[in-house]
């Protein structure tokens, strides 16, 4: 089906555009939100005659989220969540999980705003993309961390996760004299196996 892009739409076209899309696509999605109508004779003078008034409403609406980016970029969020010894966690980070701690610090966004590909499954800084405006991008840090002291370790760019595994290697295993009633021979005491 083709259709005229009443928005800019990533990997698909700019406004004005006409262009193929799938029909389902193009049913289920581009025509109830409002971001494109259908190619033909009708809809195409339409769009003419409406373009001035359409980039005029993009225009200040990009203007309005080029601001809210300016405040919510390099912003970081911190996410307190249960993980195993190797910082895998026992759930994961959703979008719906972000939309709920970035609305908790101030700032409103919808969850398809977030640009987040799969679950987050890992302790650690991770940087998220919000899709503020089709045209306009902001990169927040979402710091996952098993408690608050840990957080503030990460944020100040000490890796947990290999720390913990440092210092069960640095503890050495005890190596004492021989238990009574066993007999050291050099062979043994080069192997440290004990007859």
């Amino acid at each position: 089906m083709d259709v005229i892009l009443l928005e800019r739409i990533p990997r698909l076209g700019q406004m004005g555009d006409v262009v193929r899309v799938r029909d389902g696509f193009a049913r289920n999605f581009l025509l109830p939100q409002g971001k494109a109508m259908r190619a033909n004779d009708d809809n195409r003078k339409r769009f003419e005659v409406e373009r001035v008034q359409l980039e005029a409403r993009n225009l200040e609406r990009r203007n309005e989220a080029e601001s809210v980016a300016a405040k919510i970029a390099g912003q970081t969020f911190v996410v307190i969540r249960q993980a195993g010894e190797t910082g895998q966690l026992y759930g994961s980070v959703s979008a719906r999980d972000l939309v709920e701690i970035i609305e908790a610090g101030g700032f409103n966004v919808a969850r398809s705003q977030i640009a987040l590909n799969h679950p987050i499954k890992a302790i650690g800084m991770h940087d998220v993309a919000i899709a503020v405006h089709p045209e306009v991008e902001a990169t927040i840090a979402v710091n996952i961390a098993r408690s608050e002291d840990e957080a503030e370790r990460q944020a100040k760019g000490e890796k947990v996760i290999g720390a913990v595994e440092a210092e069960e290697e640095e503890t050495p295993a005890e190596t004492g004299p021989p238990a009574e009633g066993t007999v050291e021979t050099e062979e043994t005491a080069a192997t440290g196996i004990t007859a």
